[in-house]
């Protein structure tokens, strides 16, 4: 239980709420569906993890909320973020809005690549000086600041006077988180924060992020690491070409997986049999008629429909035409919702 949600509490209310978000790319000769009818919540004190195999766009749905996608994307749905001023519409802000109101200030985003994300011939320091500079010029004391946060996530404020070549893997991943939380946002999009890193580094990146949800933040963590997922998460969203097919408690999910995906994910770690999904997801600019798992799922000979995201509790979500009923089993208290 986190200090933001106590026990016997009313949820507060989402600070980003996701309705039938769906992003398509129009290319020469087709069109590719890269998100399709996302829904979902981040609410403060909460780590919502969405998973899946890379290239089910997972990343194109975070570049969506704060407006980073190319000239050739068509969005619709909503994304509304709660603001002093009232909800205010991420899709269709101006990109003025955007970048003075939002990126950085109210949602932060941690980028894939952190060695891509520093700039090489600059100390850590300097940038996030200057971060502190542009996001929050009410602070006096910069420096100051910046060894602050760089205490906060487990790095050394010695560490902000190098330059990026000179920071290791781990360093380098704390100094790009340090850098999002330069204007002190509400919303953190971490975006496969744990790329390329060793095991102890990757639960240390988990720990952080999981640190700052239970200090009221909402967090959006990206990954394809089912072991960093189970470790950090208090809520879990599934995605498989392009759609969500099953989300809610994390806990509840690893323990009873419903969707023939969701189980499929949990076997292939070393943890759970190691049993690799046979195939491959489809190409999102061919995606086939109905159920896009239909191929590779064990069920498909008695499955042939293409059901949407649906409640099957009051507190999980399943996108399959063969829903199974979640085991006997206490899940955490309904004001913990999602």
């Amino acid at each position: 239980m986190n200090p933001a949600n106590p026990a016997g509490a009313t949820p507060p209310p989402p600070l980003l709420r996701a309705e039938r978000l769906s992003v398509r790319f129009r290319l020469r000769d087709s069109i590719v569906q890269a998100v399709t009818d996302a829904s979902f919540e981040l609410r403060p004190g909460r780590l919502l993890t969405l998973v899946g195999e890379s290239g089910c766009g997972k990343s194109v749905l975070a570049a969506a909320l704060l407006g980073l996608l190319p000239g050739n994307a068509e969005i619709r749905g909503a994304v509304r973020l709660d603001t002093p001023d009232g909800p205010l519409e991420l899709t269709t802000a101006p990109e003025r809005t955007l970048a003075r109101r939002v990126r950085g200030r109210k949602v932060a985003l941690v980028p894939q690549s952190a060695a891509t994300a520093l700039t090489p011939v600059r100390t850590v320091r300097a940038q996030l000086t200057e971060t502190l500079r542009a996001l929050r010029p009410d602070v006096d004391d910069r420096d100051r600041e910046a060894d602050r946060l760089a205490e906060t996530v487990g790095l050394a404020p010695a560490a902000l006077d190098r330059y990026p070549h000179e920071l290791s893997g781990g360093m380098a991943q704390r100094a790009v988180l340090t850098l999002a939380l330069a204007g002190d946002p509400d919303v953190i999009l971490a975006d496969e924060p744990t790329s390329g890193l060793d095991r102890p580094l990757v639960d240390h990146t988990m720990d952080a992020l999981r640190a700052l949800a239970d200090d009221g933040r909402a967090i959006l963590l990206i990954t394809h690491d089912i072991a960093a997922a189970e470790r950090a998460a208090t809520d879990l969203a599934v995605m498989y070409a392009s759609r969500i097919v099953e989300q809610g408690p994390a806990g509840d999910m690893f323990a009873d997986p419903l969707h023939p995906y969701t189980r499929a994910l949990l076997d292939a770690t070393p943890g759970r049999g190691f049993r690799p999904l046979p195939g491959h997801p489809p190409n999102l600019s061919a995606l086939p008629s109905g159920c896009a798992f239909r191929a590779r799922c064990p069920e498909r000979e008695t499955c042939t429909d293409d059901p949407a995201l649906a409640p099957v509790t009051p507190r999980r979500s399943l996108a399959c035409a063969r829903p199974r009923v979640p085991a006997a089993r206490a899940e955490e208290p309904a004001e913990d919702a999602c």
